[in-house]
């Protein structure tokens, strides 16, 4: 069977990319439970271990909230989604963006992550082929975009997907040698460091925080996949993706001054374009340009 699809990949990437894609909107739809589900569970833990810490009360025994259960739902009305009416592009289509039940408005994100998970995937399966990169590589950009989106909604980036991400890089790149493993664990330390002595010399000089150490953690993770060499490029990107896009939200009066924007999605648009693009474009401005 291994061989079957690794000789369809080769004669057919079209195809194959195809099937990939399909994988993809099938993953989409689970990364919405993920990025919706997962900061409510973690602030369910942190509520009840300062219960515990404090030893004030008793901890509130609560239904059964985590990825798999209860089973997705009408946040308005509470009908349970039927099978038919999740399918991944096709079901938010054919409800015409709203609830079967309440007729409530279903938000835009649900089906944006669906797409955007199945086209990174289906260009990675034409680009990579059947290949070891192609399952690292729609991994480490279904984490990528949940963490953009939870850093959106929450401006937090949870240890539970930093941290698996950045050993998974390590790991990664220690059985495969795409990245060699000195300059993927180089990459991981100067990730952390880089955004660390930032942060601190910031709040040293404005008595401000700058950023957060889930920041610190996902550009380690890059750091782990990419190797340091590519590091420079993916604070260059990310930097200048965020201050585009702070100065365009400012002057539509959409954000106002001071206060704070996420760091996390440029970090992980610049990684992404790194982890494609980025030998090319430090060799063409070390050497083209």
């Amino acid at each position: 069977m291994i061989d079957e699809w690794r000789w369809i990949a080769g004669a057919y990437p079209l195809a194959f990319a195809g099937v990939v894609l399909v994988l993809g909107l099938l993953l989409g739809s689970f990364l919405n439970v993920v990025i919706h589900r997962l900061p409510k569970m973690l602030e369910a833990e942190w509520r009840r271990n300062c219960v515990d810490c404090l030893q004030q009360g008793e901890a509130e025994e609560a239904e059964a909230y985590n990825l798999l259960r209860p089973a997705s739902h009408c946040p308005q009305c509470r009908a349970e989604v039927r099978p038919w009416q999740n399918i991944p592009l096709l079901s938010f289509v054919l409800l015409r963006g709203r609830c079967g039940g309440c007729q409530a408005k279903i938000s835009w994100r649900y089906p944006a992550v669906e797409l955007l998970t199945g086209l990174a995937f289906a260009f990675l399966a034409w680009r990579y082929g059947w290949s070891a990169q192609l399952p690292a590589y729609m991994a480490l950009s279904a984490v990528l975009l949940a963490l953009a989106f939870i850093d959106v909604d929450t401006q937090l980036l949870p240890d539970n997907l930093t941290l698996p991400l950045l050993w998974g890089g390590l790991l990664f790149n220690l059985l495969t040698g795409t990245v060699p493993l000195a300059e993927a664990v180089i990459g991981a330390m100067a990730g952390y460091l880089s955004l660390w002595l930032l942060f601190h010399g910031f709040k040293l000089a404005t008595g401000k925080e700058g950023m957060g150490y889930g920041d610190f953690k996902l550009l380690a993770a890059l750091g782990a996949w990419l190797g340091w060499t590519l590091l420079p490029l993916v604070i260059l990107l990310s930097s200048l993706v965020g201050a585009l896009v702070g100065v365009g939200l400012i002057l539509l009066a959409k954000h106002g001054r001071g206060q704070p924007l996420p760091f996390g999605p440029y970090l992980a648009i610049a990684g992404w374009v790194a982890l494609i693009w980025g030998p090319g474009i430090v060799n063409w401005y070390l050497h083209g340009y």
